[in-house]
């Protein structure tokens, strides 16, 4: 399964065309979720945006999973 979910994916991580939108996209929303967190009041909330955060960050790391660097 792992194999084919590389193959498919290969064609759009390796043209940039296709990944360079993707990736300001995914840049544009942590630098939105960064604000939110800094105006952020309640600890939960705080630890919710924190893991989006996170969440996004490991979708940067996209391309590198696919093309199967080790991080």
């Amino acid at each position: 399964m792992k194999l084919v979910v590389n193959n498919t994916l290969k064609p759009f991580v390796n043209n940039p065309e296709f990944y360079t939108p993707y990736i300001e996209e995914i840049a544009s929303r942590i630098a939105f979720t960064h604000v939110a967190l800094e105006q952020s009041r309640e600890l939960d909330e705080v630890y919710r945006l924190q893991g989006e955060i996170r969440a996004l960050r490991s979708l940067l790391k996209l391309r590198d999973k696919i093309n199967g660097a080790e991080s």
